[in-house]
């Protein structure tokens, strides 16, 4: 589900019904304190961008583990380093990475990809361009990146499964079920998380929420814009 205010607007939607989900061989840099990997955002520092706000994979309920964005550039990049696992729809691919200690980043709507399955990337390091693309479903009305946020436990097994599916591998897994079921069994809430130095915070309606500055303090309502300098 989408939802869009000029470029502010995009969402999306995925579930892996009925799946077994074990954790991938990842690579990675730091991580925080509290365990949370030390990410930056998915894109270059230096510029604007455009935010519909904090929601859930399919915008209705459930985990709030997707953040919409939209840089000036139209460039998505590794928020932080590991290994490329394409997943693969009948209307194409898109990109998740696999970083150290089973969590996986996720990037929907995206065209033009630039990395291949199983490629060890940098943070940093070009992703494809904010799009509008559905290669499993899903709804879109504004080019942007659906940045998603899971863990891959070591066997995680979803409560009404039906299908296996080893290692993460989510090809051919429809959004809704991607945005439901997967979202349900592994997605990890963005609130309370910071990435890029911009803390996150959640409202009880979808797409809302705030960025907070971790330096300057700086508040942005949600949607909204704000400068990530990295």
């Amino acid at each position: 589900m989408t939802k869009t205010s000029s470029r502010l607007g995009y969402a999306g939607a995925a579930v892996l019904a009925g799946v077994l989900l074990v954790s991938p061989t990842a690579i990675s840099t730091a991580s925080a304190d509290d365990g949370f990997p030390v990410f930056g955002l998915p894109f270059a520092a230096g510029q604007k961008t455009g935010s519909a706000g904090i929601h859930s994979d399919d915008g209705g309920s459930g985990v709030k583990n997707a953040i919409d964005f939209n840089p000036d550039d139209s460039t998505v990049r590794a928020p932080l380093g590991g290994t490329v696992r394409l997943q693969h729809c009948s209307g194409g691919d898109w990109v998740t990475i696999d970083h150290e200690n089973g969590w996986r980043t996720g990037y929907y709507h995206m065209e033009g990809i630039k990395v291949a399955d199983g490629q060890e990337v940098e943070p940093g390091a070009v992703l494809g361009s904010i799009g509008n693309a559905l290669p499993c479903g899903g709804h879109t009305t504004g080019a942007h990146v659906h940045f998603t946020l899971w863990t891959l436990n070591a066997a995680s097994v979803l409560s009404n499964a039906v299908d296996s599916i080893p290692g993460g591998n989510w090809d051919n897994v429809s959004y809704d079920r991607l945005s439901t079921e997967v979202a349900n069994d592994v997605g990890v809430a963005v609130d309370g998380h910071t990435f890029g130095g911009w803390l996150f915070n959640a409202e009880a309606e979808q797409y809302k929420g705030t960025a907070t500055n971790a330096k300057t303090k700086e508040v942005v309502k949600l949607p909204g814009y704000f400068r990530y300098d990295g």
